[in-house]
């Protein structure tokens, strides 16, 4: 078990972070190395045991379900980036059983009808997460090439749903291009409109009152905010670190969470900065954050308490492990850490539990979810459908 450590204050800026890269043209062994390095070098399965791939895999028996075999309140649902499903997982035992959406799932969302929207690499697939069903499938407009596997593959990415439930709008990365935004009708089940975007939408996320689309668009440091009535775009810059490195830097923005007192958007950059985001007039201000480690899912609370996934070092010699990042409304932090590199993350009902996903969008990744008791700091590893990115508590 792990125990949650004291935050310590943030450290000044360093210099190098500014130019920090990815390194792509190495050698084999050099990369393998270095993705090591960056990844944490956490595999393993949902024992905490490696496996010889580097991989892991769900070798827990199916959790029972009730009698009249609907899905329990409080099951998880995942999105499998490994594989062409999602997996629903009982919090405790672990998978239930998988259904089957389409290659390479990233993101997914659930409406108050029991109905999830998964964003995979050719369609938006729609799940009755009930009945545990695909009920319909719904193809991109956008032309985004072969629907293919890997961190950089084309197709949906971030994905969110309008407070009525009547539209559904997912990021969709273009590889080697700008990417877009797609409006789906819900209750037609088709797509109504494409809205260009910034490259490599990682997240999507809808103002409270669903007036505007917040698309944090990785690969080109901003956030597109598009009006929901017009679909009008506004770009917005988000570089705490500068621009210097382009597209192989690593201090850009990855995922946004809408804060529920005034609608700002908060972004995590590296344990360090906590980006605060006015949509409207695209002024920002930056708070310290103390868990010094590369960041990248990002979900807030009804009570306004952010959590933040922290996928590892950059720099081994300076920067701390992976972790899970809890802040309160007038910034106090807890940190977890956790074993591994770590995706996304979801919270119980209660609040009392954070579930984070193992999948990982590089290398060092492992088949689980990561349960966080939010009160003792404890943790267990949870086996969980295969790299699972994107969660959601049903």
């Amino acid at each position: 078990m792990n125990a949650a450590r004291t935050a310590r204050p943030a450290r000044a800026a360093r210099a190098p972070r500014a130019i920090r890269t990815c390194r792509v043209a190495l050698s084999a062994g050099t990369a393998l190395l270095a993705a090591a390095l960056l990844a944490g070098c956490g595999t393993g399965d949902g024992t905490g045991n490696a496996t010889e791939d580097g991989a892991a895999t769900s070798r827990a028996a199916p959790a029972s379900l009730p009698a009249d075999h609907r899905t329990p309140e409080g099951t998880l649902l995942v999105a499998d980036f490994g594989a062409d499903t999602v997996t629903f997982v009982d919090p405790e035992r672990g998978p239930i059983e998988s259904v089957k959406v389409g290659k390479a799932p990233y993101g997914l969302v659930v409406g108050e009808d029991g109905r999830a929207w998964v964003a995979t690499a050719d369609a938006v697939a729609v799940v009755d997460t009930r009945t545990r069903e695909r009920v319909d499938r719904i193809p991109y407009e956008t032309d985004s090439g072969p629907a293919t596997t890997g961190e950089y593959r084309g197709g949906g990415m971030g994905i969110a749903l309008s407070p009525d439930g009547e539209r559904a709008y997912v990021g969709v990365n273009v590889p080697d291009g700008k990417g877009t935004l797609e409006v789906i009708d819900t209750e037609k089940r088709q797509v109504t409109d494409t809205v260009p975007v910034g490259r490599r939408p990682f997240d999507v996320d809808v103002s409270k009152d669903g007036g505007e689309i917040y698309a944090t668009d990785h690969d080109s440091f901003d956030v597109t905010v598009v009006r929901a009535d017009s679909l009008k775009p506004r770009r917005i810059e988000v570089a705490p670190y500068g621009t210097e490195g382009g597209l192989g830097s690593w201090l850009k923005p990855h995922y946004a969470a809408v804060r529920p007192s005034d609608g700002k958007l908060l972004l995590p950059f590296e344990g360090e900065k906590l980006v605060v985001l006015d949509p409207r007039t695209g002024e920002s201000d930056i708070e310290p954050m103390t868990a010094n480690t590369h960041q990248h899912g990002a979900q807030v609370t009804d009570d306004g308490t952010l959590f933040a996934v922290g996928t590892g070092p950059i720099d081994p010699s300076e920067d701390e492990g992976p972790s899970l990042t809890m802040r309160t409304k007038d910034g106090k932090e807890k940190v977890f850490p956790l074993e591994g590199p770590h995706e996304d993350v979801a919270v119980s009902g209660d609040g009392g539990t954070a579930y984070v996903t193992g999948g990982f969008t590089r290398d060092g990744f492992w088949n689980g979810v990561t349960v966080i008791d939010l009160k003792s700091g404890d943790t267990r590893r949870l086996a969980a459908g295969e790299r699972p990115l994107g969660i959601a508590v049903l």
